[in-house]
């Protein structure tokens, strides 16, 4: 059933350009840590090579998958079918925190719809995609997306969403520190 590569087949790519939503998975190397699964919906990953994917990161109430890329780059990314044939598909990498004001910002927000709310993008470079059945994942339908978060973080504009970030973006649940939090504690954003 389950089937790993080193790379993305052009399959596999049409099978994540087909999904609605998708989930982030990262931990600390703290054995007390906490995992941290993250839901993400909206057109906000890009496929940037057959072995590096990246997404843009929207404003949340916590900060965790940023802390853990900075602590050490492990995560993981899921696709599964809720619609169709089963299938789920993992990414399993190395990844990295892009924050605005950098050389490198400026080469990849260019390929996204800048949404209300971003605040980082997330670059992940893949060692290793699993395939698997998703025999069991039930049907579901797709709607449409929410627009809550576009809506509150246009209400609260960049002033708002800045002191927001320094609320809740500074540091992850388990005390450890955040790009976002790095840069603002130095004055920048």
């Amino acid at each position: 059933m389950g089937k790993s590569f080193e790379a993305l087949l052009p399959e596999h790519e049409t099978f994540i350009a087909k999904q609605h939503i998708f989930f982030v998975g990262s931990a600390p190397l703290s054995a007390d840590g906490h995992v941290n699964i993250s839901p993400k919906g909206h057109d906000v990953l890009r496929i940037l090579s057959v072995n590096q994917v990246a997404y843009l990161d929207l404003t949340g109430s916590g900060n965790e998958t940023s802390a853990h890329l900075v602590e050490n780059g492990r995560i993981t990314i899921m696709f599964m079918a809720i619609e169709g044939p089963p299938q789920i598909i993992r990414l399993y990498g190395k990844g990295r925190v892009v924050l605005s004001g950098s050389d490198e910002w400026d080469r990849l927000a260019p390929k996204f719809e800048l949404l209300p709310g971003a605040r980082q993008i997330m670059v992940v470079d893949i060692h290793e995609v699993k395939s698997s059945c998703g025999f069991s994942v039930p049907f579901y339908t797709y709607e449409g997306e929410r627009n809550t978060l576009q809506n509150w973080a246009a209400k609260q504009g960049d002033e708002g969403l800045h002191a927001y970030w320094q609320k809740k973006n500074m540091t992850s649940m388990d005390g450890l520190a955040t790009p976002i939090g790095q840069k603002l504690s130095t004055g920048g954003m």
